[in-house]
């Protein structure tokens, strides 16, 4: 194993970077249409919500894509999936998210796709490997269910997938997709961009060679610590959103 007990990295300083200044409704408006661009939106599957202060949480309508969502489709519901502000109807999947709330109180935005590459390796009954280094930021924090309970529309399937995810940052979920819960709508968004991307590599590299390399544990350690840092991520969801709005730096 690696000897890095003397290896240590600073956050990266971003002096003079905006990174947006963005209400909740907008960030996640820029979610949706960023997860759209990455391909998580083929169908109606799928969901994004963001808790609020008091209580309350914001996510998006029923049979809307994500790249449809601008800031005003935004609504705001209760834990019983009552609609208090906006039009339309909450998707009723949206319930499991809220056993994830209830047992996660750091938790603050749930991102929860079926995009292609991540519901591949969803059949394949392995779990998310890390093997490359863009995969670090899922080392030991991401959990994996075996099992597919069924459709997430019911208590049963929400105590299950919560308690699967337990305290880690995002869960792949066999012959379904994946969850990412974090402390806000930029980690989640960025977690979710990245994991799809690390199905991919996996999948590539597994059809190639059928076995893959991992990356040394505490090396991997180090790295998930380092790209997780709220100054990269936030960096991260910036770059993204500049990719949809068409801002330049």
């Amino acid at each position: 194993m690696s000897d890095t007990s003397t290896t240590t990295h600073d956050a990266p300083s971003f002096d003079g970077l905006s990174y947006g200044n963005w209400s909740e409704a907008e960030k996640l408006a820029l979610s949706c249409r960023i997860l759209a661009k990455e391909g998580h939106s083929e169908t109606l599957a799928g969901q994004v919500t963001v808790r609020q202060a008091d209580g309350t949480f914001l996510t998006t309508p029923l049979a809307h894509a994500f790249g449809e969502i601008l800031p005003q489709s935004v609504m705001r519901i209760d834990d019983s999936l009552r609609v208090l502000e906006g039009r339309g109807v909450p998707n009723p999947a949206v319930r499991f998210h809220l056993w994830v709330y209830r047992r996660r109180p750091d938790v603050n935005c749930v991102m929860h796709t079926h995009p292609p590459y991540v519901s591949a390796l969803s059949m394949t009954g392995e779990p998310l490997q890390i093997a490359h280094m863009d995969a670090t930021p899922f080392f030991d924090d991401c959990a994996f269910l075996a099992e597919w309970p069924g459709l997430p529309i019911a208590d049963v399937e929400g105590e299950i997938i919560s308690a699967a995810l337990g305290q880690k940052r995002c869960v792949l979920l066999a012959n379904h997709g994946f969850l990412a819960a974090t402390q806000s709508i930029e980690e989640s968004l960025y977690m979710s961009v990245l994991i799809e991307r690390a199905a991919r590599n996996q999948l590539i590299a597994q059809s190639a060679y059928g076995r893959l390399k991992l990356v040394d544990p505490a090396l991997a350690k180090e790295s998930h610590d380092f790209l997780l840092q709220r100054s990269i991520v936030n960096a991260s969801f910036a770059m993204f959103a500049r990719q949809i709005t068409g801002e330049q730096p």
